[in-house]
């Protein structure tokens, strides 16, 4: 039977204010990302967010963000290499101490928003970026998009890597992301449960032009702040389920 793991970002509450579904998603996902404090979440959320996972047995890794909770981590922002280093040690380590306190280990790391892609982009981001993971612990994954700076800086420290794939984003003919808030950037649970079986079935996307676009992918993400995210899951893993795919995290 094929193997795909089908991952979410969670723990994106922050006080009083509330985030996603996750006690709805948890149960159709394999692993989660957590927020660390940066982009959304606090110290509840996190531990609450980690206890969920435990009980649906699901993986979860550190969603590592830059400093940004008004802009939700998704505007980009100058930072060093050694400010950033510093930043993922700091919030690996804050996940990390609910995670040992749950008597569960992190598996993964993987950035977020802006983040996300400056460190793809950018070698020297990369390099800090993967140095961190790996002096925190080189057991952990790094989940990021496939043939970036960040995949070979981290394949460079002998990291494993989950190339990740997103389901409910739409991609261009160059096989970037789509920015948000252009055409067909953002993916109804239908056409997401589309590309999500195209992915894990033949390695490829449809672009926003019609083209087929293939991509290399472990790991296949969905976006946990979106407003039918329960519908979403649903629809994912049912489409996976039915195509005989087993949804599970990779040993």
């Amino acid at each position: 039977m094929k193997r795909i793991d089908f991952n979410c970002d969670m723990g994106e509450s922050f006080g009083v204010w509330h985030m996603g579904q996750d006690a709805e998603v948890m149960p159709w996902i394999s692993s989660a990302s957590i927020a660390c404090g940066m982009h959304a979440g606090d110290p509840a959320t996190m531990q609450a967010t980690v206890a969920l996972a435990r009980r649906h047995r699901v993986a979860i890794g550190a969603h590592v963000s830059l400093p940004d909770l008004q802009g939700f981590g998704r505007r980009a922002m100058a930072i060093t290499p050694a400010d950033l280093h510093a930043l993922v040690i700091y919030q690996i380590g804050a996940l990390d101490g609910f995670a040992r306190a749950a008597g569960i280990c992190l598996r993964h790391v993987k950035a977020h928003g802006a983040l996300y892609h400056q460190a793809n982009a950018d070698p020297a981001l990369a390099e800090a970026f993967a140095g961190a993971t790996h002096a925190v612990d080189p057991a952990l994954r790094v989940v990021t998009q496939p043939d970036g700076a960040l995949q070979r800086a981290a394949a460079a420290h002998g990291l494993s890597v989950l190339r990740e794939a997103f389901v409910d984003r739409g991609y261009g003919a160059d096989g970037r992301l789509l920015a948000r808030g252009t055409p067909g950037a953002l993916l109804t649970p239908p056409q997401a449960a589309a590309q999500a079986l195209a992915l894990a079935t033949r390695g490829a996307v449809i672009a926003l032009n019609g083209a087929t676009v293939p991509v290399s992918v472990d790991t296949l993400c969905m976006h946990g702040d979106r407003d039918d995210a329960a519908t979403l899951a649903q629809a994912i893993h049912a489409v996976l389920v039915g195509a005989n795919i087993a949804i599970s995290a990779s040993p």
